[in-house]
């Protein structure tokens, strides 16, 4: 108590003795923590620079910038709510290899479509603000979700989905530098439920050979890792729409709940079907129509089993029109 109101503190660890000074030396060397597995879309990555010396040229930038340096010239901002803000290249007069900067910096935000529209209003202000010694990059996966305001003032670059040709050699390269069996009809089945996403191709791959353990990959673990629904699936709804029974309709689609298989999905997959499928153009655009809007309230939150019939119905209303 004494020791208490002089202001000096007492320790209430016991003391460390020999046996445990032993054992806590043994925890200490036998502590073999397991490396995280690296996820394949950021090992295969393409590389811009070497690793190496864009490493040594960003400690370079923050040294020239604590000794008073100009700033650098370019900021990537990573997603809005992370945190993650660095600096990246080089100082303000100089790039890779000795090639002069232009004379302003440039600001990247990626995943912008994410900040709220208070937000981009805010930014709208900063970018006319500073657009004399400023450009602005904004990376967003829907130009949509950025307001009027900021698309007026930026040039738009659109960037479509990869070739399947470009994706298959490059989802062969990473399963044989990783000794994953899978065929060419794998791939080719992979492509395909990825829509041009090579990080989606990717990511099914490294899960798909998590889950087999080292034997083949096949189309069917492929479709349960996607989440794709079965083609036998979509000729069974087909079927029961061509039946002319609400009933069976009904118990079709209520299977399709059950079993965990999202109505989105279903509502994709159809769409490739109806306009595959020999109907009139008339008929098609009835479907495709109706597809839209049950899309759009699955958006905004609808019941599924409701939508999913509303859908079948107009389907069934319209494949009786053949018979």
């Amino acid at each position: 108590m004494q020791a208490f109101l002089k202001g000096t503190s007492i320790s209430t660890k016991p003391p460390l003795t020999k046996d445990r000074g032993v054992a806590a030396s043994a925890g200490s060397s036998g502590e073999n923590k397991k490396a995280k597995p690296v996820p394949w879309v950021e090992k295969y990555r393409p590389k811009c620079v070497d690793e190496v010396a864009f490493q040594e040229e960003v400690v370079a930038v923050l040294k020239k910038s604590l000794e008073g340096a100009d700033l650098p010239n370019l900021l990537f901002y990573g997603p809005p709510g992370t945190g993650k803000t660095s600096t990246i290249l080089a100082a303000a007069r100089e790039l890779f290899g000795g090639k002069p900067c232009p004379p302003f910096k440039i600001v990247i935000l990626d995943e912008a479509d994410s900040m709220t529209s208070a937000a981009q209003a805010a930014l709208r202000r900063t970018m006319e603000k500073e657009s004399k010694t400023t450009r602005f990059c904004l990376i967003c996966n829907y130009v949509s979700r950025i307001i009027e305001p900021l698309t007026s003032r930026c040039s738009k670059f659109r960037f479509k989905p990869l070739s399947d040709k470009i994706q298959q050699q490059r989802l062969l390269d990473i399963a044989k530098k990783e000794n994953v069996k899978i065929s060419d009809e794998g791939i080719a089945y992979l492509v395909k439920v990825s829509e041009g996403d090579l990080r989606k191709a990717i990511t099914f791959l490294q899960s798909a050979t998590r889950l087999t353990g080292g034997k083949e990959i096949t189309e069917k673990v492929i479709t349960d890792i996607a989440g794709v629904i079965p083609a036998e699936k979509i000729d069974g709804v087909f079927a029961a729409c061509q039946s002319g029974s609400f009933d069976k309709l009904e118990a079709v689609v209520k299977d399709l709940i059950d079993e965990g298989h999202a109505a989105t999905q279903l509502v994709n997959q159809l769409h490739d079907v109806v306009v595959e499928n020999n109907l009139s153009d008339k008929q098609k655009s009835i479907i495709t129509e109706k597809l839209a809007e049950v899309d759009k309230c699955l958006a905004d939150g609808a019941d599924e089993h409701l939508q999913l019939i509303s859908l079948c119905a107009t389907v069934m209303q319209q494949l009786s029109q053949n018979c």
